[in-house]
């Protein structure tokens, strides 16, 4: 695998930190994959998902899966009829349906429900829709498997990347989609399909911190 410097990444004297170019390694595996190639990508939310999808509906057979167990019950219903209307909307790609069982979170990320948003509670619930992400991929013959929610400026691209790799090897599908103005164009796209825009990710534990604020 090869690796990407970040050359704005500042180097110590003792150690030095660098961080990888996940868009500029995901070009280049794009570049490298065969033409058809199926992917499955897990997807966060509709408008998240529209700048993913078109980037990556003329390289791949994509199948999106809607598999957040963090999200309550309502609020999931909602962003899943979205992320549906979406894609009939534009054909960019097909869904792979899945159940919604929220305990699978809960059980996930029990003793962390007091973290700020962004730690470690975060990291379980991405290794937790991640790890069955990369089983669908594995038993339904996927090529490659990756997410949306490297989008997000809130998210680390670094920990998903880093989860995905451990989880998916070759399989893994690597990215920082809110690079490339990716952000700005998932807002322009989410106006051009009229689409609804949450206020948070999605767990109660975050619609509390953004009731605070």
């Amino acid at each position: 695998m090869k690796i990407y410097l970040n050359t704005s990444a500042k180097c110590g004297i003792i150690g030095h930190m660098v961080k990888r170019n996940f868009d500029k390694m995901m070009t280049d595996e794009i570049a490298a994959s065969k033409t058809g190639s199926r992917l499955l990508l897990h997807c966060c939310c509709a408008p998240c998902s529209s700048a993913c999808l078109e980037r990556l509906k003329d390289h791949f057979d994509i199948t999106v899966l809607f598999y957040n167990p963090n999200i309550e019950d309502g609020e999931y219903e909602r962003r899943k009829r979205e992320l549906i209307r979406l894609i009939e909307s534009t054909g960019w790609a097909k869904i792979y349906d899945c159940d919604h069982n929220t305990s699978e979170f809960y059980d996930a990320v029990k003793g962390l429900e007091n973290c700020p948003e962004g730690g470690e509670r975060c990291e379980r619930c991405f290794r937790l829709r991640l790890e069955k992400t990369a089983r669908i991929a594995e038993s339904s013959g996927f090529d490659y498997f990756t997410t949306t929610l490297t989008l997000s400026p809130l998210k680390d691209a670094e920990k998903l990347n880093a989860i995905g790799e451990e989880l998916g090897g070759e399989k893994w599908l690597h990215s920082d989609f809110k690079k490339c103005n990716g952000y700005l164009r998932s807002i322009e796209l989410s106006k051009e399909y009229e689409l609804y825009r949450q206020d948070y990710c999605g767990c109660i534990f975050s619609k509390r911190e953004r009731s605070k604020t």
